[in-house]
């Protein structure tokens, strides 16, 4: 029996339950059924945005993580490396290296959300046709992620070499050139597992904490965007702090800085997480592994998982074995019997703020069809 014309209506269940997707339109969602270039399309301007938005923090980053900086390139927290950088050297000093990333970034996450995308529905088929499967999902975003490194690797090592202090580079091309003339393409992929490292152990942490602030601060998960940017901006950062030793140790593995190699008296370079580690020690210490925590901690604050969460509908059951149907969060749901909170997709994780919505994945619900009494 269905009721009248409440927020919430119930749908007594007989006979047999057959599913099916029905779409719901909404603006903030992609079209269901998206073909592969309009998740291209997506995951590369969330992409470029992630890393662009943040970049001058990011080259602050950069800069406090050498291990011998030079006399005029040591600061003491991010505002003053960042008014001193462009005092001293130019407004636009703190953007050096911003094309490099940006030309990475556009085609890694392309291929990473298409990748994750592709992945997760075939994988979620084979072990359940039409199921959710954490373990398709996980292996889908592993596998997307090493397609990702793969591409965004070779970029961040110019990027990172464009933005040291006294970068004798005079573009990007010659930065690439010179890198090729004088180490070899390898060079391009000495923090390669690094990278990959530091990816798993910083998600992970990332939604734990996230999950954990929301259950504190929204225990009952209600559209609230106050608690999905402090949990998210929180998460952020504590991800960031904790995974820095490593975050450290790409950049030295990246940057190859000259006077850290003199100070070694070594005459090749640096390569492997174990000779980077053993390097940062042997130089700064057990504090040498923390350097840039702050700024590194500053990029991440403003990329919440929350940012997107999807507000297409959902079925919960009632108490009775009933089906609750409800709209959307924000279109009069009854917020005193909120559904069960879906956790964020792959894509809603990369978008840097709540307002990049259009950009949003499609989630596709299901709902039961069912005899009328």
């Amino acid at each position: 029996m269905i009721g009248g014309e409440s927020d919430f209506q119930t749908v007594q269940l007989h006979g047999p339950v057959e599913a099916r997707e029905i779409s719901e339109p909404d603006y903030e969602d992609l079209p269901q059924g998206a073909s592969t270039s309009t998740y291209m399309l997506a995951g590369s301007v969330a992409g470029i945005l992630e890393h662009c938005l943040m970049f001058p923090i990011d080259c602050v980053k950069t800069r406090m993580q050498s291990l011998q900086p030079e006399p005029a390139a040591r600061y003491s927290n991010v505002m003053e490396a960042l008014w001193r950088i462009v005092r001293t050297e130019g407004l636009w000093r703190p953007l050096r290296g911003l094309n490099a990333t940006a030309f990475g970034a556009g085609p890694a996450h392309a291929l990473y959300f298409t990748c994750y995308e592709r992945l997760k529905k075939t994988l979620n088929d084979v072990i359940h046709a039409g199921s959710n499967s954490h373990v398709a999902n996980g292996a889908a975003g592993s596998v997307a992620t090493l397609f990702h490194d793969a591409i965004m690797n070779p970029a961040e090592v110019v990027k990172q070499r464009m933005q040291m202090y006294n970068s004798p580079y005079r573009g990007v091309l010659d930065c690439i050139g010179s890198i090729w003339r004088k180490e070899g393409g390898g060079a391009f992929y000495r923090s390669y597992t690094t990278q990959m490292s530091m990816n798993v152990p910083f998600q992970t942490l990332h939604f734990m904490t996230y999950e954990y602030l929301q259950e504190l601060l929204n225990p009952h998960r209600q559209y609230n965007p106050s608690s999905h940017m402090v949990s998210g901006a929180l998460a952020g950062a504590i991800a960031a702090a904790a995974t820095t030793p490593l975050d450290v140790c790409k950049t030295l593995l990246n940057t190859q800085e000259s006077l850290t190699l003199h100070s070694l008296n070594s005459g090749g370079n640096i390569s492997g997480l174990a000779h980077a580690f053993r390097t940062v020690y042997r130089l700064g210490g057990l504090p040498g592994y923390f350097r840039g925590v702050q700024a590194r901690s500053s990029t991440r604050c403003p990329l919440p998982p929350s940012a997107g969460r999807s507000t297409s509908s959902s079925n919960t059951p009632s108490p009775n074995g009933s089906m609750r149907r409800g709209g959307g969060i924000g279109r009069g749901r009854n917020r005193s019997s909120p559904a069960p909170h879906p956790g964020p997709t792959l894509l809603q994780t990369r978008l840097p703020w709540s307002g990049c919505r259009m950009w949003r994945e499609r989630r596709k619900v299901g709902y039961l069809k069912v005899n009328k009494t």
